[in-house]
């Protein structure tokens, strides 16, 4: 399954949910930090990406008129 910035924020949010309401031991809390760390930095740079995009669409645009 390829990882879209859609599925990377459903999974983040059920590892916050998992950090917030269960009991977990140490070594999973963890893991499961690790991963919500990683998927978190993913969907910034698909944002700051998006963002660049943006900006550059509305530079072109300026620069035609």
């Amino acid at each position: 399954m390829e990882k879209t910035y859609e599925s990377a924020m459903k999974r983040l949010a059920e590892i916050v949910g998992k950090l917030e309401n269960e009991t977990l031991d140490l070594q999973e809390s963890l893991k499961l930090y690790e991963e919500g760390t990683k998927l978190a930095e993913y969907c910034n740079k698909i944002l700051d990406d998006a963002e660049q995009k943006i900006t550059n669409i509305g530079s072109e645009k300026e620069e035609q008129e």
